[in-house]
């Protein structure tokens, strides 16, 4: 069994540490919220203090974290202070100083190619190497163990996570050799996930606004050629809610296709849909939707916020 620090418990987080703590391995997790970590007790989970501490003594730190700036502050300590996730209390400090030569980070968020490349880069210094697996899935599937994971980085690295994935995903797919790679492969899928969030939402709204039920629509277009696992999720979300209790905040798709776009932009390759797609989570946050279920992008689309067709 293999002794795992853990940072962040958000909605995908709690379930995937839980998982790793059933399968018998021994799981020290930390949460800027101390409620989140002291909730997964029963679960077997212990709680660590900072995230150095569950660094300190760890074979295999796992970040979990909902931007790249939090995975930065719980590496190095950069930002200390206001939205300090690392909890170090000082700049320059963070789990990267906690961790011993020959441990591995597994980040297994979505974060870009680019900060990865770095912190690998900065991680081997240190006699530390880093595997990028970010996953996909939601949550159901994170606490049933069958998330996909895309994985990138050195073969021996890889191979020593293995086992912690095995757990996590039902599909852990090599995506390349390389730290950032497996960035890469979720920026793809998260390019579709935010346009088929969209669209489904547009679609929704659209069956409403020319008289139909649109909870009858959906019932027969989601077995039909456009069906889809985000028609399904998504839609049964923004017909039904709750958006207040969220599975995937619309922050994140605000974060995740700013870092598509971003990525297109360095690459020349023009992104119009994606772009659009942006645009509608952005002009979301801006009327107050963005800790809501990303679902709730519907409401925009339905007329009810300032910005609805923004």
């Amino acid at each position: 069994m293999t002794d795992v620090g853990w940072v962040g418990l958000g909605a995908m987080g709690s379930p995937m540490a839980s998982c790793l703590a059933a399968a018998g391995h021994h799981v020290t997790a930390y949460d800027i919220d101390p409620a989140r970590a002291e909730a997964l007790a029963d679960a077997g989970v212990r709680t660590g203090t900072s995230a150095a501490a569950v660094a300190d003594g760890a074979e295999v730190l796992a970040i979990m974290v909902a931007t790249p700036d939090q995975a930065e502050s719980v590496l190095f300590g950069a930002g200390a202070g206001e939205g300090d996730v690392a909890g170090t209390g000082q700049a320059g400090g963070g789990a990267a100083a906690a961790l011993a030569a020959g441990s591995v980070v597994l980040v297994l968020a979505t974060v870009g190619p680019a900060a990865v490349r770095s912190w690998a880069h900065r991680l081997a210094e240190r006699g530390v190497e880093l595997v990028d697996a970010p996953v996909s899935g939601g949550t159901a599937r994170a606490a049933a163990g069958e998330l996909v994971a895309m994985v990138s980085g050195p073969e021996a690295a890889v191979t020593r996570v293995q086992p912690l994935l095995d757990v996590l995903a039902s599909r852990a797919p090599l995506a390349g050799p390389t730290a950032g790679d497996g960035q890469k492969v979720k920026l793809v899928n998260q390019l579709l996930c935010g346009v088929h969030i969209a669209v489904a939402a547009e679609a929704l709204a659209f069956a409403e606004a020319i008289g139909l039920d649109a909870g009858a629509c959906w019932e027969i277009i989601r077995h039909g050629a456009a069906a889809s696992f985000i028609l399904d999720d998504r839609g049964e979300r923004m017909l039904h809610g709750p958006f207040d209790q969220p599975r995937s905040a619309l922050d994140i798709f605000v974060k995740d296709m700013g870092l598509v776009t971003d990525a297109a932009r360095a690459a020349d390759y023009p992104t119009p849909l994606a772009t659009t797609a942006e645009q509608l989570y952005l002009a979301g946050r801006r009327a107050g939707l963005g800790r809501l279920d990303d679902s709730a992008v519907i409401e925009l689309l339905r007329g009810k916020h300032e910005g609805a067709g923004a």
